[in-house]
């Protein structure tokens, strides 16, 4: 059980309010864990998948004795010290060689997992290309229909989207786009080719491997004013075999996938039902405009004040006597 602290001041509250849940969440944060074993390739994966993710990114140094599939009282506090929602964990076995782990946190704990093998690897400097800056998002490229279809490779595609493009994005620049990252399957079997999954075949033998594949985007001149762009291998370059993976609580995925009412802003922005005469200004103020019938003025009550009474009065007989000299001036003359 972690201990609830609580605020001593004004900065430590805000520190505690900025961890709490939010509409929309800040990017991930993921941490990388090194089991108590691994090896050259599996520690090379792990270095260049963090380039990747920086600056949302957090290293131990420390190798650790830790077993997601058995115990997660280690992920859940270090979730919590970190203000992470995300691990990659390396462990390397005489059963499981090579292994990564991607865990995914909601609210302090586990939300699922999903183990996979790394069978080959290519760094970055095998591609003596061009690289991407560090903290811009990748566009994702999933080539295959079973990512949409089929249960393990529909929880893969959502780990891999929520640890490389987790915060929400309203436009893209076409300069901002440096690099892509496409997921590919290997050929795969007839059961799995079928667009109507079978759940009982979900073995992991009959899944196919996972080529991983990262780009760097070219735009080159084409005469026109759309630049042609051409796609060249930056690395890493992974393949990847799924493992062992525990799939998310019903209950805590559907607290998870709860959406909150949108607000008029929103509204505006095309994220719901648009309503009339309601529009957001260049300041981001909401505004609206009301149609009422005509109005008779003449009949509008207004309210009256003794002092400013008594102050009208007095000015009005001071401009009668100015006018009353001067008309004797001119009779005189």
């Amino acid at each position: 059980m972690l201990r609830v602290v609580k605020p001593r001041n004004a900065r430590s509250k805000r520190a505690l309010e900025a961890r709490e849940p939010k509409e929309i969440e800040d990017p991930r944060t993921a941490i990388f864990v090194k089991g108590t074993s691994t090896g050259d390739k599996l520690n090379a994966a792990m270095k260049e998948l963090m380039a990747l993710k920086r600056p949302e990114a957090i290293s131990f140094s420390k190798k650790n004795t830790v077993r997601p599939f058995e115990d997660t009282a280690s992920l859940e506090f270090w979730a919590h010290k970190n203000d992470a929602s995300m691990f990659v964990i390396g462990q390397s076995t005489k059963k499981r060689p090579d292994g990564l782990t991607f865990v995914r946190m909601y609210n302090g704990k586990v939300l699922d997992m999903c183990e996979v093998g790394v069978d080959n690897f290519v760094s970055m400097e095998h591609f003596k290309t061009k690289k991407s800056t560090p903290g811009h998002r990748p566009l994702m490229h999933f080539a295959s229909e079973l990512f949409d279809t089929h249960p393990r490779l529909i929880q893969l595609k959502s780990l891999l989207l929520d640890f490389f493009g987790s915060e929400r994005l309203e436009g893209v620049h076409l300069s901002g786009v440096e690099h892509v990252i496409s997921v590919q399957l290997a050929p795969t079997s007839p059961e799995l080719s079928s667009t109507v999954v079978d759940t009982a075949v979900d073995e992991t033998k009959h899944l196919p491997t996972v080529h991983l594949r990262t780009y760097t985007v070219s735009a080159m001149a084409s005469g026109t004013k759309i630049p042609r762009i051409e796609l060249v291998p930056m690395g890493p370059s992974l393949d990847l075999s799924l493992r062992r993976h525990q799939q998310a609580d019903p209950e805590m995925l559907k607290a998870a996938l709860r959406r909150p009412k949108l607000k008029k802003q929103d509204v505006e922005k095309g994220l719901g039902k648009r309503k009339k005469n309601v529009e957001v200004d260049e300041m981001g103020d909401l505004r609206g405009r009301l149609h009422v019938g005509k109005q008779n003025l003449d009949k509008l009550q207004t309210r009256k004040m003794k002092g400013l009474k008594s102050a009208r009065d007095q000015d009005s007989e001071s401009d009668e006597d100015l006018e009353e000299q001067g008309t004797k001036r001119r009779k005189a003359v």
